[in-house]
């Protein structure tokens, strides 16, 4: 599959995310999306990241976002479940960040590059 199709599946999840956390009237902006790879060493320089070359930022197949309940942006793993569930049901190769066993990141949304 060519990384545009990827892209493509990656991008259609994200909408169909977006439309469910619109329907649990969840409030939410955007974070980060794409990463230029001087960023990417940056953040892994920082211990922000545990990838120190191209990620999924980087090939345009993750997305970070900020999500409020009642107002207050949240990175609670706990209240933040049940996206990071819809968004990896939608599908295998989706993974949501709150799941990463070595480097939580609950607003990071990405799809396995194949």
């Amino acid at each position: 599959m060519k990384l545009s199709d990827q892209q493509f599946e990656f991008a259609k999840d994200c909408i169909l995310l977006e439309l469910w956390m619109f329907n649990q009237e969840y409030k939410f902006t955007y974070g980060e999306a794409w990463r230029p790879d001087e960023m990417q060493k940056i953040y892994y320089e920082q211990g922000k990241s545990k990838i120190k070359e191209r990620g999924p930022h980087g090939n345009r197949l993750a997305r970070d976002y900020n999500i409020f309940i009642n107002d207050k942006l949240t990175y609670s793993k706990e209240n933040l479940q049940s996206i990071g569930d819809f968004w990896e049901s939608l599908d295998p190769l989706n993974r949501w960040g709150g799941n990463f066993k070595s480097f939580v990141d609950t607003s990071h949304f990405e799809r396995e590059k194949i």
